[in-house]
């Protein structure tokens, strides 16, 4: 399950509001203290108390804070019973302004209640503070002085040959060679997919799916493609679905944490429909909408295919601070973004400009290049997913501005969710059938 979480603040400005953190480990439970827009850095907490104190799962902080007793002030004093660790930047505070950012759980808290047996260090670390340590220089190098930093691999003229990257299959390297010509059409594709016995039969359960709805029985593969699915959407899930094949879902995800091929397959479906609603004269190409949208969190299986010893601790990390922009957090952990180095192999790999650019900065709201409408779309869709737990990250209010450049309104952005949610059994239909071409 993906636990939503309440927009009370920003990750980078300081509102005064205090964060509350529950942590256990085998000693019991634990409380953190931290000003509510910086990120819990947890190797600061496990040298300061000697503990392996670990952020517990959303859905587990939600029954906790829920409890009816700390409606009160009673139930809230008593919750200070526990261990208490707190950022020395509010140390000398009277009273504390809390915030539990999964329940929305809010109340003030007085030091006296725990000065007794309060434990106090540097726990937090603000996003300036965290860009600032940051390697420099463009992504290639950002992403050697990570791989650097964080393996003992010694980086040889080529990254892509120091990683061990797998390299595309040939029908995927023809698929990619379709997806760049614009005069490429069915006739180009269907005999791709017809040598490809694994692609072929992904075809035709896509064509079957009910989310696609087609009428009659689909027979071959040419009747999937002309009759139902279309050029565009064979090869963009043909793509989407290979590229994903070639590197393996990490083990030690955030708990509560949305599925991998879910958000790609929400995401990609979300596009599309707004895609559709923008006014023709500024729309971005649907096809490659749809594109982006299956590959924008691809760089999250390039982190765990280049850091699997450091992933499971990304995963707590981001557990432990679910208020924060993940790029942050990948920051502090491994000094690279999933956006980096998903569309460092991408362009690699030879995939349309539009689509290589749109998975780089489709958090960036100051990206201002060819492609800012089908970043800005990204943008849109992956936050309006965010609010109904199908793409991970904390819930942002989406500026109006954003929407003004699109041409959408806020109208058009719930009748698209609306069509998303109505379509849920179809969609995780489909994702139900790439997972299984996966396991395969």
């Amino acid at each position: 399950m993906s636990v939503a979480v309440n927009s009370f603040y920003s990750a980078d400005k300081d509102t005064g509001e205090i964060r509350v953190l529950l942590l256990n480990d085998h000693e019991g439970k634990a409380l953190v203290m931290l000003p509510a827009h910086m990120l819990l850095n947890l190797v600061s907490i496990w040298k300061h108390s000697g503990r392996h104190l670990q952020p517990v799962k959303g859905s587990d902080a939600i029954k906790f804070f829920s409890q009816t007793a700390l409606q009160s002030t009673a139930g809230q004093k008593k919750l200070f019973k526990l261990p208490i660790y707190i950022d020395e930047s509010i140390a000398s505070l009277e009273q504390l302004e809390v915030v539990e950012p999964y329940t929305g759980l809010t109340f003030t808290a007085e030091r006296q209640w725990y000065q007794d047996h309060v434990s106090l260090c540097a726990l937090g670390l603000t996003a300036l503070s965290i860009d600032h340590q940051q390697p420099k220089g463009n992504d290639e190098q950002v992403i050697t002085r990570a791989v650097e930093r964080f393996t003992t691999l010694r980086i040889q003229q080529r990254l892509e040959d120091t990683l061990g990257l797998p390299s595309l299959p040939a029908s995927m390297q023809k698929l990619v060679e379709l997806r760049s010509d614009p005069s490429a059409g069915i006739d180009d594709l269907v005999p791709i997919v017809r040598i490809d016995p694994s692609l072929a039969a992904q075809v035709m359960s896509w064509a079957a799916s009910p989310y696609y709805a087609a009428p009659g029985d689909i027979d071959s593969v040419e009747d999937a493609v002309i009759r139902v699915l279309g050029f565009d959407l064979v090869l963009n899930l043909a793509l989407g679905v290979a590229m994903g094949k070639t590197l393996k879902v990490p083990d030690d995800t955030p708990r509560d944490g949305v599925p991998y091929w879910q958000q790609s397959v929400y995401t990609a479906a979300m596009s599309e429909l707004l895609c559709k609603k923008i006014p023709v004269e500024v729309r971005p190409k649907p096809g490659l909408a749809y594109l982006s949208g299956l590959l924008q969190n691809f760089g999250y299986l390039v982190l765990g295919h280049l850091f699997p010893p450091h992933f499971s601790l990304l995963s707590r990390y981001l557990e432990a601070n679910p208020h924060m922009a993940l790029e942050y957090v990948e920051k502090q952990v491994l000094s690279v973004t999933r956006e980096q180095v998903g569309a460092w192999l991408l362009e690699n790999w030879s995939l349309p400009e539009a689509v290589v650019d749109t998975v780089r900065f489709h958090n960036d709201l100051e990206y201002d290049g060819e492609f800012a409408q089908a970043v800005r779309l990204l943008y849109v869709a992956n936050r309006a997913l965010r609010t109904q737990n199908l793409a991970d990250g904390p819930i942002e209010e989406i500026p109006d501005w954003v929407l003004d450049e699109l041409k959408l309104s806020q109208q058009d952005i719930d009748g698209a969710l609306s069509t998303v949610m109505e379509c849920r059994g179809e969609l995780d239909s489909l994702v139900h059938t790439i997972t299984h071409a996966q396991a395969i």
